[in-house]
């Protein structure tokens, strides 16, 4: 398969330059590395259904990127859960090289694909976590142990802050990645809000450049201590969602 890697730099270095990222513009070749890993390797493990070079450095890299419009602390502990092929954690932590980002799945062969192309482009601040959402969150290592939790097209959104939540530190922030949906998923998260002590502090919405789309970022703030019978055991969640 013949990749188009100038075709990939212009169009992300074009999207960052709209959207006021120019600090992330150092980073393109080595995003543009990353993309052709994950090419390269969904010929052989399904990771991504975008591939088209365009596309993938606007839905899938700039995307990824949009909450840093937003302030944010030079120094933190993130976590990306049902992070899939990487997105957004794994270009938040080529930017953000304060960030300790933790990439949590629960696919091995996924992960192994991630540790790999870590190692090579030496992203010293990656680590991995083969893991469902619901356990990590009940461990003494994870439960509420993050400045930010960030979740990109995984679950229906009551769903997602049961899962993510919890990991969140009190007084912390979990990020949710969102289509133009977003307000009819707000809506039925409010019991799931209420029953977890979190509250909706902004919803930052987007234009991805080229038509590409609509986003919201939804940003949560945990002002208390997650209940300790959340999240529920592995599967629950999505079978019952607290709505």
């Amino acid at each position: 398969m013949t990749w188009d890697r100038d075709l990939f730099e212009e169009a992300l270095s074009n999207g960052l330059q709209a959207w006021s990222l120019d600090h992330c513009a150092a980073k393109v070749p080595e995003m543009a590395r990353f993309a052709e890993l994950v090419v390269h390797t969904n010929q052989q493990l399904n990771l991504t259904r975008i591939v088209e070079p365009v596309e993938m450095a606007l839905k899938n890299f700039l995307d990824s990127l949009s909450i840093l419009q937003l302030p944010w602390p030079t120094e933190m502990r993130c976590m990306d859960v049902g992070t899939g092929a990487g997105f957004p954690g794994v270009p938040l932590a080529m930017v953000q090289g304060g960030w300790e980002v933790v990439l949590l799945d629960s696919l091995r062969k996924r992960l192994d694909f991630l540790a790999g192309a870590a190692a090579e482009l030496s992203l010293d601040n990656v680590s991995i976590l083969h893991s469902r959402a619901e356990d990590a969150g009940r461990h003494k290592e994870h439960r509420q142990g993050y400045d930010l939790v960030v979740s990109r097209a995984v679950a229906a959104l009551p769903v997602l802050l049961e899962l993510c939540t919890p990991l969140v530190k009190e007084g912390g922030l979990f990020a949710a990645y969102k289509g133009a949906g977003a307000a009819l998923e707000v809506e039925s998260a409010a019991t799931a809000m209420d029953i977890l002590q979190v509250r909706l502090e902004r919803v930052f919405p987007l234009e991805l450049p080229g038509e590409m789309g609509e986003r919201n970022i939804l940003l949560f703030r945990k002002p208390a201590p997650t209940p300790r019978s959340y999240p529920r055991k592995a599967g629950v969640p999505a079978k019952r969602p607290l709505e």
